[in-house]
């Protein structure tokens, strides 16, 4: 058994650049949609929904007449009860240039709310952006509602879209919950062939293109967990992997623990870099078959999300994402 302690491809990764290139990315992508909204054109951005009663945060545009852009953001009135804001928080809001809910004659404003012509729509994505993840909590852009996630990304025409395998003149291999062509043997000509590929599976898995970030990772949501996606520089491995435990304390005792996971576990493997935990897992990617990436996913987003509280409390560190919204007892 090797090493849980030994170079891979997950050494360079680097969550939190991960984290703000994403949330950058998706704010330009949300500045340019904004700028061009139509009057009286709305558009509502939402965390995805939990097993918590109530809304969940959000935030929304509106397209007002003379080019103008109204965004709103929920204040504890549009919120359940477990997303209350707290004082902080609420003063968060203000500081990041959100001007509060007032009342009037006319209805007043329910909600934080900002206001500027369609040439500001970078500030005001930037507003958003900085709502949603530094006040709601949301960690990765992947955890919004996938609907309106998707009409953000606005992915390629399918007819656009790399296909993984034609459906044409497949026998039926008869794998319950797995399609035809996800299950073809394909010979990647490149690495750019090769992240086409998994882009394609990515999206029939999803529905949407994934967030990606400058260096190429593929960050998506699985259930609860946050799982990326990456193919090796020589373009002959897909790994798939996701942090489950950080600011590590003891590597020694660490080392000793994730030896020990590996001794017990199947397909996964458990990798120590620097202070974090990582569960990984490689597949062959000459050829590439969709449906192995597909298994792959489900496999390593399910470890990580049943050993991640536990593993934390062992190894003293904490787990990769705060409870969703926000700060709350």
């Amino acid at each position: 058994m090797s090493s849980p302690d030994v170079n891979s491809e997950v050494s360079g990764f680097d969550i939190d650049r991960s984290n703000a290139e994403a949330w950058a990315a998706f704010a330009a992508r949300l500045a340019d949609v904004v700028s061009v909204m139509e009057d009286d054109a709305a558009l509502t951005i939402g965390a995805v929904a939990t097993e918590h009663d109530g809304p969940p945060p959000f935030v929304a545009f509106r397209a007002l007449p003379g080019g103008r852009i109204l965004a709103e953001a929920a204040t504890n009135a549009q919120l359940g009860r477990y997303f209350q804001l707290t004082a902080d928080q609420l003063a968060a809001m203000e500081g990041l240039g959100w001007r509060p809910p007032a009342s009037d004659a006319s209805g007043g404003r329910p909600a934080f709310w900002a206001e500027g012509t369609e040439e500001e729509a970078h500030r005001l994505a930037d507003l958003a952006v900085a709502a949603l993840r530094e006040v709601y909590g949301i960690p990765h852009p992947a955890f919004l509602a996938p609907d309106q996630l998707a009409e953000i990304l606005t992915p390629p025409a399918p007819a656009e879209l790399p296909v993984a395998a034609p459906d044409a003149g497949l026998p039926a291999l008869g794998v319950a919950g797995i399609p035809d062509w996800a299950l073809t043997a394909i010979l990647p000509v490149s690495r750019e062939h090769l992240d086409q590929l998994v882009l394609a599976e990515l999206v029939a898995e999803f529905g949407h293109a994934p967030v990606r970030d400058e260096a190429g990772d593929f960050g998506i949501r699985v259930g609860s967990t946050m799982v990326f996606v990456r193919s090796s520089g020589d373009g002959r491995e897909v790994l798939v992997f996701a942090p489950v435990v950080h600011d590590v304390e003891g590597r020694s005792r660490a080392m000793e623990v994730l030896s020990d996971l590996n001794t017990e576990t199947r397909f996964v493997r458990f990798l120590l870099v620097r202070d974090r935990v990582f569960v990984s897992l490689s597949l062959f990617a000459r050829p590439f078959v969709a449906a192995h990436l597909r298994q792959a996913l489900g496999m390593v987003s399910v470890t990580a999300d049943a050993i991640d509280n536990e593993l934390a409390a062992k190894l003293r560190g904490r787990t990769t994402f705060r409870e969703e919204g926000g700060d709350h007892a």
